[in-house]
């Protein structure tokens, strides 16, 4: 187990393949496909269903490239309400605002099964009040490419949103009117599903360099519309102006200088939220004044780290998902803009997987607790409210994980003596920056000694949640509801937490 937590996990629940034994096992290789075959286009979902028989109880996927623009999985949920089809398994990468639509057929058990990495809005809350019939099962971005290759996550259909078609069958996210950039997150389901569907509303005469090789394709469906090219831009994506948050950033900035971690071929990460991307303003500023060029920065893009590249302070950018129009851009265009897949960012069963040459990365927090373990997965009600996406991944694979946030949000403190759900183990965490103080993980002696004569404001972390507690009071413990709706999964597979039910 990663996690030193001991949590309750739900009676019967099928274990999954241990990273041992997976280990001692020879890799699945990329299953042949019939180079020769026919690729059939439709001219709706509902033909392609009839067509090639997606019918009750069978596993769909899709990825969420265009984030809050995303109309593929919502026209898909219609389809399946008008055919009136029963217990599907939805395996979508991520669930956003966007797609509400799902509760409705959760409800009606249209859907009985979700697995995702990420989840917020209308869905997530129905899920939280228990409507889902059989649990929730939360991966990591690196953790559901793992187990789609080890046949853990079967697909059946992988219905794509592809911004641009060719004649051939062949996809790519780089053109079209939705163009949303890399496709990473898709990789794994266009490779080891039973059946792929790409769905687009652009076709074009040829693509050369295809995200989605038409070898891989078994039919496409032309639409009026995939969707909203600006959901892609969902959430913060610039630096914040709040003073608390530039404070934050501004001592992880010194932190990692005095780490000397801001060096020549250094690789970083950062999420794409306004105090992350204040970090990486910081680290920019230090890289111009010292005339230093950086490996590559990785993970969903922005302008941000765009910009980084056109001024020459990274060699590459490793992109697995465009966060903004700015990124889709530079990703078509600039020659030093890599894709990546998911397996390729962050599965632990590849050989290097990229998170693995990080130096540092800069993540967030919801709450966090005296043994660094972190939840970005709900709230301190049980509410569901993200999930992983990348937070494992990264947190396990870099030299040094930063987690800032602010030590106290909605007159709450944001350290705990135990976090009400688990997202990434303690273990992968090993630095807490807060405006009031910053915290070194014990068990990194080694950062300790480093900074034994530094200036910044460094205490043992019990000590920022009793000034939490001078602050705020000690909050009232909530007790969870007794019944278990979901599973939140580390990246090699293992159960490290349960989800409840919220209490009505």
């Amino acid at each position: 187990m990663k996690n030193s937590l001991q949590r309750e996990v739900p009676v019967g629940f099928k274990p999954f393949v241990s990273p041992t034994a997976f280990q001692k096992k020879p890799r699945i290789m990329i299953p042949e496909k019939n180079t020769n075959h026919q690729i059939v286009f439709f001219e709706s979902l509902e033909a392609m269903f009839k067509e090639m028989g997606i019918s009750d109880g069978m596993t769909l996927s899709f990825h969420h490239h265009l984030r809050n623009g995303d109309e593929v999985l919502n026209q898909t949920a219609k389809v399946v309400e008008k055919m009136g089809l029963k217990n599907l398994h939805f395996a979508p990468s991520s669930i956003f605002p966007n797609n509400a639509c799902l509760s409705s057929l959760i409800k009606n058990k249209n859907i009985t099964s979700i697995t995702t990495n990420y989840l917020n809005g209308d869905v997530a809350k129905t899920i939280s009040q228990g409507y889902l019939e059989n649990l929730l099962i939360m991966e990591t971005h690196g953790g559901r490419a793992r187990s789609i290759e080890a046949g853990e996550l079967a697909i059946d259909f992988a219905i794509l949103a592809t911004p641009a078609v060719d004649c051939m069958g062949n996809g790519t996210g780089s053109l079209g009117k939705n163009a949303c950039g890399a496709l990473g997150y898709a990789i794994p389901d266009l490779k080891f599903s039973k059946k792929v569907i790409l769905v687009t509303d652009t076709v074009v005469d040829k693509i050369d360099n295809p995200e989605f090789p038409h070898s891989y394709v078994d039919a496409v469906v032309v639409l009026p519309s995939i969707g909203e090219q600006k959901g892609i831009v969902s959430g913060t994506t610039k630096i914040t102006t709040d003073p608390v948050g530039l404070k934050i950033a501004r001592d992880a900035a010194k932190l990692l200088h005095e780490l000397g971690m801001i060096k020549t071929g250094f690789s970083m990460q950062t999420g794409a939220g306004g105090t992350s991307l204040a970090v990486a303003d910081f680290v920019k500023k230090q890289m111009l004044a010292q005339n230093i060029v950086g490996s590559f920065a990785s993970g969903g893009i922005t302008a941000y780290y765009v910009q980084m590249l056109k001024l020459g302070l990274f060699e590459k950018l490793y992109d697995v998902q465009c966060f903004d129009l700015e990124a889709v851009t530079s990703y078509r265009d600039n020659d030093h803009h890599f894709a990546m897949s998911s397996s390729e960012y962050g599965n632990p069963m590849e050989p290097n997987p990229i998170v693995n040459n990080l130096d540092f990365v800069i993540l967030g927090a919801t709450e966090i607790d005296l043994d660094f373990n972190v939840n970005v997965t709900t709230d301190s009600n049980n509410w569901l409210i993200g999930g992983s996406g990348g937070h494992s991944d990264t947190a396990h694979g870099a030299k040094v994980t930063i987690i800032t946030t602010n030590l106290i949000k909605s007159r709450m403190p944001i350290i705990k003596e135990r976090v009400t759900t688990c997202t990434t183990p303690g273990e992968d965490v090993d630095v807490l920056v807060t405006e009031r103080g910053i915290a070194i993980n014990p068990k990194r002696q080694d950062l300790l000694a480093q900074l034994r004569n530094s200036r910044l404001n460094i205490k043992p972390i019990d000590e920022l949640l009793t000034l939490c507690y001078q602050i705020t009071s000690k909050p009232q413990v909530v007790v969870h509801d007794k019944k278990i709706i979901g599973v939140v999964k580390y990246r090699d597979g293992t159960i490290i937490d349960s989800l409840y039910q919220v209490k009505k």
